[in-house]
C-alpha cells in the first residue's frame, strides 16, 4: 500500500509557540505532551512520526521559542533544555531518534519499522549514520560545500539503491529512517541551492525521487518550515 494511503494524519490548528513569559502547562496530569519547536529539524522527526501514526489528538504539541524559551522548561520539565522531549506516563524523555522509536513501540497507528530482519538491520545502520551526515553538511556551511558534502549525499543515494521494491530507504515502506533524514535533507537542499548554488539531487536520481515521494505524505507536509525564514536563520548561524 502506498505510504500516503497509510498516513493517518489529520488537519490541525497548531498552538502558538511559548516564550519566556508563558505559563507552564500542567505537568503529569495524564496528558501526553510533545515539547517541540516548529523550526527545529530534530523535533520535526517526532512531530512527523506523531502525525503519520494519527496521534494528533493523543499527543498534544507544546511548541517553544528556543531563542527565548521559558525558564520552567529546564527547571521543571527537561533539564537538558533541548527539544524534543515527550511527557508520557509520568516521565519526560528526550533525544529525537529514541523518541521516534518510543512512539513506534508505545502507541497505535501504522507501523514505521519493517518486520524483515535485513531491513531492520539496514535501518539501524542508517540511524547510526545520521549524526555523521548532519555534522558533515552543517560543518561544510563554514567552508566550501561543493567540495565537502558530495560523499555524504552519495551515501544516501547508494542507500536508496539497497532495496528496489520502492522509493524509500527500506523500499516500499515509508519508515522511521525516512523520518530521521527528511527534516535535515529538506533544509540542506534549500540552503545549499539558495546560498551555494549546489543541487544535492544532480546526478542522484534516487535521492531526487525520494524527496519527491516524501513530499506526497501529508504527515510530513504539515511540518515543513518556511524556506525563506530557514535560509535567513542559517545565514546568521553559519555565515555571520
Amino acid at each position: 500500500m502506498a505510504a500516503a494511503a497509510l498516513d493517518k494524519s489529520i488537519p490541525e490548528k497548531l498552538p502558538p509557540s511559548l516564550d519566556a513569559t508563558a505559563e507552564q502547562p500542567p505537568l503529569f496530569d495524564g496528558t501526553t505532551r510533545l515539547y517541540t519547536c516548529y523550526t527545529c529539524p530534530f523535533a520535526h522527526r517526532v512531530w512527523i512520526t506523531r502525525n503519520f501514526k494519527g496521534l494528533q489528538d493523543e499527543i498534544k504539541l507544546v511548541p517553544l521559542i528556543l531563542q527565548n524559551r521559558p525558564a520552567w522548561y529546564s527547571e521543571k520539565v527537561y533539564p537538558p533544555n533541548k527539544v524534543p522531549s515527550l511527557e508520557h506516563n509520568g516521565k519526560i524523555t528526550g533525544e529525537s531518534l529514541d523518541l521516534i522509536k518510543y512512539l513506534e513501540s508505545n502507541f497505535q497507528g501504522p507501523s514505521l519499522l519493517p518486520g524483515d530482519p535485513a531491513k531492520k538491520e539496514f535501518a539501524e545502520e542508517l540511524f547510526s549514520y545520521t549524526d555523521t551526515f548532519n555534522r558533515t553538511v552543517f560543518t561544510s556551511f563554514k567552508g566550501d560545500p561543493a567540495k565537502e558534502v558530495g560523499p555524504a549525499f552519495d551515501h544516501l543515494e547508494n542507500a536508496l539503491h539497497k532495496f528496489d521494491d520502492g522509493p524509500f530507504f527500506l523500499g516500499q515502506e515509508f519508515s522511521l529512517v525516512d523520518i530521521a533524514y527528511i527534516p535535515f535533507v529538506e533544509r540542506f537542499c534549500i540552503f545549499l541551492s539558495e546560498v551555494f548554488k549546489y543541487d544535492i539531487t544532480a546526478g542522484r536520481p534516487k535521492l531526487a525521487s525520494w524527496i519527491e515521494e516524501v513530499n506526497k505524505i501529508e504527515a510530513y507536509k504539515q511540518t515543513k518550515t518556511d524556506p525563506k525564514e530557514m535560509v535567513e536563520v542559517y545565514k546568521k548561524r553559519f555565515m555571520a
